[in-house]
């Protein structure tokens, strides 16, 4: 399956949804009221979907890869910081481990294209072949 925009790769929707997910707790609650933890989540969680979006844009595969590490970098400091949020009651054991399975989910996802693209160096970037908008949902 040749795979045409960032927005069709399924690592890059589930790390939509996370983004998404810990604007949740992240609004409202004592965590809404920790600016730092708070602002550092929402960071890390929007950093994975626009890390594997610019490596996909990018100019060579290998750059690709880069971003796509980036990412699960970010995926990790999402995690650590799900803990601590947890810690320090911020979020509910049943918010917690939302977060966490999401998060964890992608990271998956991210290795394994990851390894994937690295077992396929001398493959052609994937490139646009259409220019309509994608829907907004």
């Amino acid at each position: 399956m040749k795979i045409d925009r960032f927005e069709d790769l399924e690592v890059w929707k589930h790390a939509r949804r996370l983004a998404n997910l810990v604007y949740r707790p992240t609004g409202k609650s004592l965590l809404a009221r920790d600016f730092g933890l708070r602002d550092q989540m929402r960071r890390a969680g929007v950093s994975i979907m626009s890390n594997i979006a610019e490596g996909f844009e990018s100019r060579t595969q290998a750059m690709f890869v880069e971003f796509l590490g980036r990412a699960k970098g970010s995926a990790g400091e999402l995690r650590s910081q799900a803990y601590l949020a947890l810690d320090q009651l911020y979020l509910l054991q049943a918010e917690f481990d939302e977060v966490y399975q999401l998060v964890e989910s992608c990271s998956k996802q991210l290795a394994g294209l990851m390894k994937y693209l690295e077992s396929k160096p001398n493959t052609p970037r994937i490139k646009r072949t259409h220019s309509s908008a994608p829907k907004v949902h």
